[in-house]
């Protein structure tokens, strides 16, 4: 698509589009770009209070209904090798990611985040991103809300893991247990995860 396809399109005259982007089709994706992406850092604004769990899933369901209503343009952003892709485009996804981390410790109340917590939050930011890529090339199947539920799972089967080493992690997630209620998600996961754990109890 050309600039006179994009004015002929808004309905704006050929020189009013001109003056806007002198830089052509790629200033042009950048400001798209700027603007999904300060709509996707919005995503991860949550008030905190409430579970933690409830927090991410409201958290998940924005960022998932941003990513089915702009499900092409999420893919072409998101994978390696895209016509568009410049330092620029690159500096804005990663700062999405950064910024959605940094809300996320936010939530876990905690001061001076260490390096074991802020790499389990990162990873996990990268892990929600790589499953929406996965969730749109499988034809949006399972349904958003399973995948959200899954995801709010990684996410504390992660903190989990990383209390095991990490004694503030371990501090997180205690407090994090205090506010779940019995059959909130986290209790849900607790009573599907312990059966497991008694079937392979000959690994303990």
């Amino acid at each position: 698509m050309s600039l006179d396809d994009v004015a002929l399109a808004a309905g704006a005259s050929r020189p009013l589009v001109y003056r806007y982007f002198p830089g052509g089709k790629q200033q042009l994706y950048e400001a798209a770009l700027r603007s999904a992406a300060d709509e996707l850092e919005r995503c991860f604004e949550e008030p905190r209070s409430g579970p933690l769990s409830g927090r991410l899933s409201r958290v998940l369901d924005r960022y998932l209904a941003f990513v089915d209503e702009h499900d092409a343009g999420f893919s072409a952003l998101l994978q390696s090798g895209s016509v568009v892709e410049t330092s620029r485009t690159n500096a804005i996804v990663d700062e999405v990611r950064r910024a959605a981390a940094e809300e996320i410790l936010l939530h876990l109340a905690v001061k001076g985040p260490g390096a074991r917590l802020r790499m389990m939050v990162r990873t996990w930011i990268t892990a929600v991103e790589a499953a929406s890529l996965i969730w749109l090339d499988e034809e949006k199947q399972p349904p958003v809300e399973e995948l959200r539920d899954w995801l709010v799972d990684q996410f504390v089967a992660m903190l989990t893991a990383t209390a095991t080493t990490d004694p503030q992690a371990a501090r997180v997630m205690r407090a994090a247990l205090i506010m779940e209620p019995a059959e909130g998600s986290i209790g849900r996961l607790a009573r599907r995860v312990v059966p497991a754990l008694g079937e392979a109890s000959h690994l303990l």
